[in-house]
């Protein structure tokens, strides 16, 4: 006979029941390898020629977020250049400026119009979808022009529905959605490592202008970017 729960109810132990949910979201989460490599060869194209990822979230998925820029203003395995990511959630002087002079609900959206300029990337992360500073995030990357993807837990919900593009964990336990999401950073950042020299060689590759010399560097970076054409594709 099996050995009681912690609980006393036969039931399974807390690991158990974890591993459950986790393997129950394991078989749908498969299907996001193709959206990863597409977003992953997006990215490495606007780091390359100059783009910027600006992410987002709240509590565990704030620490996400910021797993993420560490990976890519970093590496994630091989020596390449750094690309500039922002996890706006990081700057704690403007976040606590920005709410205490405009509202919790401002704290991404000003940032967002501050460092986002027209094809940058937003991703915003979020297990419920419905935190309403990411949504007013996501709401200033669209009037700021940038495409805006989104991480979350199962849809609909409003986080996705604000979005470009969704990746969703099929998963009604938001430490599930939390653990995919880790893996699909992970998997998002090998993908632009292996899409990043072909960009790069492409950037080298361009002429150089014949007019008036300019002064403004070239920018490389990720961020999350909001934009109404495209489709939202979920991962189930």
């Amino acid at each position: 006979m099996a050995a009681p729960g912690p609980t006393g109810d036969g039931a399974g132990t807390v690991l158990d029941t974890h591993l459950a949910h986790l393997a129950a979201a394991l078989l749908p989460f498969r299907r996001a390898e193709q959206l990863l490599a597409r977003w992953g060869g997006e990215l490495a194209h606007r780091l390359a020629t100059g783009g910027r990822l600006l992410v987002a979230g709240n509590g565990g998925s704030a620490a996400e977020a910021q797993h993420l820029t560490a990976e890519l203003v970093g590496k994630l395995r091989d020596d390449r250049e750094p690309l500039s990511a922002i996890a706006l959630h990081a700057e704690t002087s403007a976040l606590t400026a920005i709410g205490n002079d405009y509202g919790y609900d401002e704290v991404f959206a000003r940032q967002v119009r501050a460092h986002g300029r027209p094809d940058d990337i937003l991703l915003l992360m979020s297990t419920s979808g419905t935190s309403t500073n990411l949504l007013t995030a996501a709401h200033a990357g669209r009037d700021t022009g940038l495409r805006c993807w989104a991480f979350t837990g199962p849809t609909p919900n409003p986080l996705a529905d604000a979005c470009t593009e969704t990746l969703a964990i099929d998963s009604p336990e938001s430490q599930v959605v939390q653990e995919l999401h880790l893996v699909a950073t992970h998997v998002l950042c090998e993908y632009v490592d292996r899409a990043l020299p072909a960009a790069l060689a492409g950037r080298a590759a361009q002429p150089l202008s014949t007019g008036p010399a300019r002064s403004t560097p070239v920018r490389t970076g990720v961020e999350v970017v909001l934009a109404d054409e495209a489709p939202e594709v979920e991962a189930r």
